[in-house]
């Protein structure tokens, strides 16, 4: 899976782009036909501690997955989306599995 991550206004550390594929690439595991990942890691200039914001759309045969959390940080968020993306296509690998 191709992983391409945009950091719009701000410049992220090599840690955090290498941690965002890391978890990312274990999404591997419960479905093995995903194409590609968009990472998009935003920072919303407001005064709450949660600004961080982390999206990701994921490409997959049939539809896309787009997944939106927002955390104190980008680690969080990230971990965040991983759980429900993961989620997500363990639901839909069980629906395919009953159509066969």
């Amino acid at each position: 899976m191709k992983v391409s991550v945009q950091t719009p206004n701000f410049a992220a550390k090599d840690e955090l782009l290498v941690f965002v594929e890391k978890k990312l690439s274990k999404l591997e595991h419960f479905y093995d036909k995903i194409v590609f990942a968009d990472v998009f890691l935003k920072v919303q200039k407001t005064s709450e501690k949660e600004n961080k914001i982390v999206e990701v759309l994921l490409s997959i045969p049939g539809d896309d997955l787009m997944v939106k959390k927002e955390a104190r940080t980008f680690e969080e968020a990230t971990d965040e989306v991983v759980k429900t993306l993961e989620r997500q296509l363990k639901k839909r690998k069980q629906k395919q599995k009953a159509y066969l």
